[in-house]
């Protein structure tokens, strides 16, 4: 006895409740892969320098952070001391060479007993202290009524536009340095 083939539309409705191939599945996420190595990582190794520089003001104290910042952290191999690079603002590296100790004691407490056995300190500029944040900068004092009139009809016969306004302020800023 022949079997007989299915029409087209029995043949549609079979495939369509039954699939040949398994549906794709998308790889794991990497970051849960990475989480448990990350995990061991740390707890051989300890915090690394980013978790130093993360909460630098905590660990050495407002008045030392105001001055320093941590720049490189350096493992030592096959037994060599471990090494922390600060830099300091200027003058200050004198009183930051004083304070030596305490920073790696602090640093120590942080890190983990023996993490780090020496201190470099490198003098030069600090970032700012806070990310995306401009230095703070005075005001200037405004010019008297007087001068601005003076100033304002000196660029009457200009033409107005951005011309003009920069020039505007170029005048303001020449005439409050001339004070």
């Amino acid at each position: 006895m022949r079997r007989r083939l299915p029409t087209p539309d029995e043949a549609l409705r079979i495939l369509a409740e039954k699939r040949t191939r398994p549906p794709h599945r998308p790889p794991p996420v990497a970051g849960k892969a990475l989480n448990r190595t990350l995990r061991d990582f740390d707890s051989k190794y300890g915090q690394g320098p980013g978790a130093l520089m993360a909460r630098w003001r905590e660990v050495v104290g407002p008045e030392i952070a105001k001055r320093t910042e941590p720049v490189k952290l350096t493992r030592g191999r096959n037994g060599a001391p471990s090494s922390l690079e600060i830099r300091v603002a200027g003058p200050a590296a004198a009183i930051i060479q004083h304070q030596a100790h305490d920073i790696l004691a602090r640093v120590n407490l942080f890190l983990g007993a023996d993490a780090v056995q020496k201190l470099r300190i490198v003098q030069g500029p600090l970032r700012a202290q806070t990310e995306g944040a401009a230095p703070l900068r005075r005001r200037p004092k405004p010019l008297d009524a007087a001068e601005e009139a003076r100033l304002a009809a000196s660029f009457a016969d200009a033409p107005d536009g951005k011309l003009k306004q920069a020039l505007l302020a170029l005048g303001r800023g020449v005439l409050r340095q001339g004070r």
